[in-house]
């Protein structure tokens, strides 16, 4: 393995002005990939895009909201004018929404978070496809959460929008897997110190979960080391 194992490859991971997106941007970029990082601030963008260029890697911004009409469109017209392939893809953007009983959901909020954390999802991958399928070696990482498996009381409206993601992803990577070399893996990263985790856990001292280097690390780790499409893991 080179020092840069990446290099050459161009990856795009949503959600990446802080917390997992951030960490995992990072982590791809030390390895030599250049990532095009996307999330609604710019200016949060910005300070992860000085960082990957102080750690003398390399990266652009795009900043956007990824439920707003025709902006994954444009994101992916604007990409494919530059590079001809996407090889990393890490779908880490998603909303909570407000943690409550079923009965309780709104439908307006549902709506909201099922826009995000699904339709926008299945977007992303009907606009890159072309893109992904051109490369000789495509990787695309789902983030998901333990209750998209186990539902959990007052967790049911995140947990049905992840158990939702999950499937679009296994489905994706089922129907690739024979006819490229596309694979898509989904990655839960258990209890990990983001801005998510601490309104989820308004109480939980920060310290006693782990970094989200620990998650962004064992990602591009990943898809350094390759794994065959299906493959879930829990981050310890």
């Amino acid at each position: 393995m080179t020092d840069k194992p990446l290099a050459n490859q161009l990856a795009l991971v949503t959600g990446a002005s802080r917390g997992i997106g951030a960490a995992t941007a990072r982590a791809l970029a030390a390895a030599g990939a250049h990532v095009v990082l996307t999330a609604r601030t710019g200016a949060a963008l910005e300070q992860v895009e000085e960082a990957i260029f102080a750690a003398g890697g390399s990266a652009t911004i795009a900043p956007l909201d990824l439920t707003e009409t025709d902006s994954i469109a444009r994101l992916a017209a604007a990409i494919g004018e530059r590079w001809q392939t996407l090889d990393v893809m890490v779908l880490n953007a998603a909303m909570l929404g407000t943690l409550g009983s079923v009965p309780a959901i709104d439908p307006k909020e549902l709506a909201r978070v099922l826009t995000l954390n699904i339709s926008a999802q299945a977007a992303l991958i009907g606009a890159f496809d072309p893109m992904l399928r051109r490369s000789k070696r495509a990787r695309v990482i789902g983030i998901t959460s333990s209750v998209a498996r186990s539902p959990r009381a007052y967790w049911g409206l995140y947990g049905a929008s992840k158990a939702g993601f999950e499937t679009l992803i296994g489905a994706y990577g089922d129907e690739m897997e024979q006819i490229s070399s596309l694979r898509t893996a989904i990655i839960d990263p258990g209890a990990t110190r983001t801005a998510m985790r601490a309104r989820a856990y308004p109480g939980e001292a920060p310290e006693t979960v782990k970094a989200p280097e620990v998650v962004g690390d064992r990602i591009a780790a990943l898809v350094i080391d390759d794994f065959a499409t299906g493959h879930f893991e829990r981050v310890g």
